[in-house]
């Protein structure tokens, strides 16, 4: 055995240290607890699937990003990607024993060998919540309505106004395609519009035109339209039906997505933005992408929208009706980033706001009764174990970044001193007024 192994962490890979670790725990938390609120629940699936499962019909560019191997027992294995195909697979297996609609959320470390780089990893944490098994607006709403309010929790976002959700509708715009006569181009051009944001105007008209030709301007006309809600709306199903008068199916959705806003006071929140496509190309439906808007430059923190089939790929075919959903992905690292460069990042070293000073290591078991009583109340308190100085104590409390350091008096075993870490005061106190201080 070697004397020495130096420490070292893989390329892509990281520890998180307890003042990192908190801060992402509570997010997370803030998160389940908004899922939960609406119905939402949990499931969890293996971390190593047969590598077919997760590669589906064809690799492309996910085959030379995933993590593959052969097991023990020889069987070709591969580490998720992401949390959307196990969740297909999940679905085809288990649809029996579900209810439908089903509301899931799934949060879990996923991997991918991709070149790393800033706010990219190769192992890192995703984020998923769905509704499969409904066709209806009323849960295309529901998703909208769980990222904002899950995003202004996150965000500590009392006034509730710096999140913009932009949405669309995929279905809508395959429509116009299918009128430009394009339609065969449509995978092409819904990648090159969703760069829109990050290459510029100029640049998306150079790259339709050499797709489409003089049928550049006719796309770009449609995805810049302005205006209104409505407005807007009844320039795009125009140029989807060429009818003034009679609204398609998609645009139908749209109105009545808006009026569930109007109807919960929540329309400030949404704007309706034609440029918003999702280049992924199982999208049929609404689309939607979320933005801080004291940093709008990070890009968007939650996207997604309605896809037709689940899990068409998983199941036999005529096996039965297709399991359609709507769901989004909130990018964990990213929203850290954001929070933290916004100075709404917890960065706390410590669960507890109130710890125990240890005077005498003897009296620890009446120190740890006193913490007994504040934990009854619901209240995180620590207690430190090991004599020492008051002042190295103060320091340690101090990096822990606690609050409040309580002092047992050595001469009256019902008296206190309360030292505020913050300003540095002290004060005395019995024991019942030290309970009462806190509620």
């Amino acid at each position: 055995m070697a004397d020495y192994i130096e420490p070292r962490v893989l390329k892509g890979f990281r520890d998180f240290l307890p003042s990192s670790e908190i801060a992402r725990r509570d997010i997370l938390e803030s998160l389940e607890k908004s899922f939960r609120a609406y119905g939402f629940v949990p499931i969890d699936t293996p971390v190593l699937e047969y590598a077919d499962i997760l590669l589906g019909k064809g690799g492309g560019e996910t085959e030379k990003q995933i993590y593959r191997f052969n097991d023990n027992g020889g069987r070709d294995v591969a580490m998720r990607f992401d949390l959307t195909v196990p969740f297909a697979r999940f679905m085809a297996q288990h649809r029996e024993e579900l209810y439908l609609p089903f509301k899931r959320y799934h949060i879990a470390k996923v991997w991918r060998g991709e070149n790393t780089q800033r706010g990219r990893y190769r192992e890192f944490i995703q984020c998923d919540f769905d509704i499969v098994g409904s066709h209806s607006a009323a849960s295309d709403f529901e998703i909208l309505l769980v990222m904002k309010n899950s995003l202004e929790m996150v965000s500590q976002d009392k006034e509730k106004c710096s999140i913009t959700i932009r949405y669309n509708h995929r279905g809508l715009f395959n429509r116009f395609l299918s009128r430009l006569e394009v339609m065969d181009k449509s995978v092409e051009i819904l990648r090159t519009v969703d760069k829109l944001s990050k290459i510029g105007r100029q640049e998306t008209e150079n790259l339709l035109r050499e797709q489409i030709g003089d049928k550049a301007k006719a796309v770009l006309d449609y995805i810049e339209a302005s205006g209104s809600f409505e407005e807007k709306l009844k320039t795009l199903n125009k140029a989807a039906t060429g009818s003034d008068s009679e609204n398609c199916p998609e645009a139908e959705c749209l109105y009545l997505i808006h009026q569930f806003m109007l109807d919960t006071g929540t329309e400030k929140t949404f704007v309706l933005d034609p440029a918003i496509t999702r280049g992924l190309d199982y999208y049929t439906g609404i689309v939607f992408e979320s933005f801080l808007n004291d940093l709008p430059d990070i890009g968007s923190v939650c996207s997604g929208g309605r896809y037709d089939n689940l899990v068409g790929l998983y199941t036999k075919p005529n096996s039965g009706e297709a399991v359609g959903g709507v769901g989004t992905s909130i990018g964990i690292d990213r929203l850290i980033a954001a929070l933290e460069t916004l100075g709404k990042l917890n960065t706390k070293s410590s669960y507890a706001d109130i710890a125990i000073a240890c005077l005498k290591e003897k009296d620890s078991g009446l120190c740890q009764a006193l913490a007994e009583r504040f934990r009854a109340k619901g209240m995180a308190c620590e207690v430190f174990l090991d004599e020492a100085k008051l002042q190295k104590q103060y320091v340690l409390a101090e990096k822990k970044g606690l609050s409040w350091l309580i002092i047992p008096d050595e001469e009256n075993a019902n008296n206190y001193t309360l030292r505020n870490l913050k300003t540095r005061e002290n004060q005395s106190m019995s024991e019942e007024k030290l309970l009462g201080f806190f509620k």
